[in-house]
């Protein structure tokens, strides 16, 4: 017997809002038949074929502490760093640039809400060859 991941939570302080957030940065949808609107303490979004699912939730609590566990998130179509501009474009907080001289290594980003997550190079990049 084992189990699957059902999807991945996020506590927030606005679960409306880090919802459509995170919707646009990852293109996901929300359930037509059950939309996320202003106001719902509980927001879930969907990848397009539906294989991954956030759930974010409202809590009282304030992060305090580096996530101990988050998203690495891979470019679909051009590069990291042309990810990592559109992505700080959009809001989000550069907190560690892990990337190496030889164009390997990743960036660390915080959401709205100072959730971390991480941009990796594309597949494309790494396939080629290039750093």
């Amino acid at each position: 017997m084992t189990s699957y991941v059902s999807h991945t939570t996020v506590d927030c302080a606005d679960a409306y809002a880090l919802s459509r957030w995170w919707q646009a940065v990852l293109d996901y949808r929300e359930d037509p038949d059950d939309p996320n609107e202003p106001g719902h303490e509980e927001c879930m979004i969907s990848s397009r074929d539906g294989r991954h699912r956030l759930l974010f939730i409202e809590v009282p609590e304030a992060k305090q502490v580096k996530n101990r566990i988050h998203l690495d998130l891979r470019p679909v179509e051009g590069t990291r760093d042309a990810e990592l501009t559109r992505l700080t474009e959009f809001g989000a907080a550069v907190v560690f640039d892990r990337r190496n001289a030889d164009g390997t290594g990743w960036v660390v980003l915080a959401d709205p809400e100072g959730n971390e997550f991480c941009i990796l190079r594309s597949d494309a990049e790494i396939a080629g060859g290039r750093p």
